[in-house]
């Protein structure tokens, strides 16, 4: 049985492919389209699935949407109600773009689906086999059926779907229920939102930025998110003081009465950041951290279980993550690492096969999302035809001789560009779309954020480590692959200074043998030179681009940016080699990200 997931038309639009129960293939929209966060129908997303999977839309069996249109719309009329006349710009504007598409959403993924391949054979009867998920469940659905659990509680958190914000429920087998819901304008995601808004950060994008910022400032105002804006309950349940919020109208995401309670208006993106943003991002962060904690703790309390799995944009919060993971509350713990949107294409997918079709369910792999390596991927013949295609000089090394160069320039200080295998899927990049660097180096934080990411200098970066040595370095006892949890570093700042956050934490990625064979090698041999087995790994992209999909896209990256070294496939590039002509003739400009 074949079942494609879809999620589109808010943000982060994807598609997942789910083959016998098993995930074939993942990826989202804005790695092809290079748009960043791209919403729109994810067409080349779908076509890398069934390319990879060597299928076309006549062999699946069903296509899943992550979320329900109808019941969204429901919320939308229900809200405006409620708020009228507040908020009639807003609504006016979406109405029309509802009533001629996204009401009848089905027949437009329909009319995509035909589009697509040139199948627009009139016999292939999509709308039989088009089916709707509610969103909580496609979030539910992809983070309990890839987790290793065979029964856990679940716990889904963002900013909204249809009308649920927050949803508790339980994974049993091949089926899930849910128990308990809050439901929208009261939502912890939209709260942390607000305050990324108000530090001056883009919503739905920045509010990673807000948890690195968070360290570098003190929760002076915890008691007054707590005394006006939220109300929170023993069990971590709770209820916004919509008074300070404009998000309903869809307008902003805060109000002048926000702006008084904190004494300052919304942070322009390009003006400094201050103590008091800091101490903002701080606060929020506490209480955010206070809450989920709260959450599953009662969720602990009340099922049961012994296992816990997250999902929803909020579960991207790794610092929240590892404070459920020290506490103890519960034995194991499973995150999504394409905790957001683009997860839901997933969940669908996942939905679709287990709960809809109610196929039975394996829950033995001890890495269902194979190490989050879903993506496309390329040949070496195809990579060394597409490089020459653009221009690029390089020479062909067979993989020992490539770690070699590899592990050197990194001991010598240079950023690497790091290509190889199938692409990650989810936000993070974890050893496939990379760029690599020194952890001892004392000005590589400074070195990648200015002359190669182009953003904010307070931005942290992760380490990559060897799974066998994570617990020298890191006070880390249990798997990290996908970067979701945070640890304090076991060993003097001065000995990894480049993946110590201020607060003397980092987020961690075990690197593990059997997932990123070569990845791992590389760290491998870079500690047989150094005697350190951590480095520096973040994303392969600049400020306002998605991550590289494509070796033309990373040797554009690479052009663009102060890399020094690029290796894709067993393809080994010298920035200093390539032709002059082909460099940019000045700096780019690059939009927030």
């Amino acid at each position: 049985m074949r079942v494609l997931g879809i999620s589109a038309y808010y943000h982060d639009s994807a598609a997942a492919l789910v083959v016998d129960g098993k995930i074939a293939a993942a990826a989202q929209e804005e790695r092809f389209s290079r748009r960043k966060h791209d919403a729109g129908f994810p067409r080349h997303a779908v076509e890398a699935c069934l390319r990879h999977a060597k299928l076309r839309l006549r062999d699946l069996d069903y296509v899943a949407f992550y979320d329900k249109p109808f019941l969204k719309f429901e919320r939308l009329l229900e809200t405006y109600l409620a708020l009228a006349p507040r908020g009639l710009r807003s609504f006016t504007k979406a109405m029309p773009l509802w009533i001629r598409e996204k009401l009848f959403q089905k027949s437009l993924l329909c009319r995509e689906l035909a589009a697509i391949d040139g199948e627009c054979d009139q016999s292939l009867d999509f709308e039989s086999r088009v089916l709707f998920t509610e969103h909580h469940q496609s979030h539910a659905a992809s983070a309990f059926f890839p987790s290793p659990f065979q029964e856990a509680a679940i716990l889904t958190m963002d900013g909204t779907g249809e009308w649920a914000t927050t949803s508790a429920a339980l994974g049993t087998g091949s089926r899930i229920e849910i128990i308990r819901e809050i439901h929208f304008p009261h939502s912890l995601g939209l709260l942390y939102s607000a305050f990324t808004y108000h530090a001056g950060f883009r919503v739905n994008s920045g509010e990673y930025k807000l948890m690195g910022l968070a360290p570098y400032g003190k929760p002076k105002y915890r008691g007054a998110i707590l005394d006006n804006l939220i109300d929170v309950k023993s069990d971590g349940s709770f209820r916004l003081n919509l008074d300070f919020f404009d998000y309903c109208t869809g307008l902003t995401m805060t109000n002048s009465r926000f702006d008084e309670l904190f004494g300052a208006r919304p942070r322009r993106p390009e003006e400094p950041l201050g103590e008091r943003h800091m101490d903002m991002a701080a606060s929020i962060q506490a209480v955010l951290e206070e809450i989920v904690l709260r959450l599953a703790r009662s969720l602990a309390r009340e099922t049961g279980r012994r296992n816990l799995c997250l999902a929803g944009g909020v579960a991207l919060n790794c610092v929240a993550n590892s404070k459920i993971l020290r506490d103890g509350c519960f034995d194991g713990l499973w995150i999504q690492p394409a905790a957001g949107d683009a997860g839901g294409a997933l969940g669908a997918a996942l939905a679709g096969y287990h709960l809809y079709a109610q196929q039975p369910r394996d829950a033995t792999s001890p890495d269902a999302m194979q190490g989050a390596f879903l993506g496309p991927e390329y040949s070496q013949d195809e990579i060394e035809r597409r490089l020459r295609a653009a221009g690029a000089r390089f020479e062909t090394l067979d993989e020992d001789a490539l770690l070699d160069a590899c592990a050197a320039a990194i001991d010598r200080g240079e950023a690497l560009g790091w290509f190889q295998g199938r692409m990650e899927f989810g936000p993070r990049a974890l050893g496939a779309r990379s760029i690599l660097a020194d952890a001892r180096s004392s000005i590589m934080q400074e070195k990648l954020n200015a002359q190669v990411k182009r953003r904010e200098s307070f931005r942290p970066f992760a380490p990559s480590v060897l799974r066998e040595d994570a617990p020298s370095w890191f006070d880390l006892a249990c798997d990290s692959p996908y970067m979701l949890l945070t640890a304090s570093v076991a060993v003097p700042r001065s000995e990894i200074p480049a993946v110590t956050h201020v607060d003397l934490s980092a987020r961690v990625q075990t690197v593990h043998r059997e997932t990123s064979p070569r990845f791992y090698r590389l760290i491998e041999r870079f500690k047989q030179r150094t005697g350190c087995p951590v480095i520096v790994n973040t994303s392969f992209n600049v400020r306002g681009e998605p991550i590289v999909e494509s070796p033309e896209d990373a040797f554009r990256c690479f052009l663009s940016t102060d890399i020094e070294v690029l290796a894709i496939g067993n393809c080994f590039l010298r920035r200093a080699e390539q032709a002059p002509a082909l460099w940019p003739s000045a700096a780019q400009e690059f939009d927030d990200d």
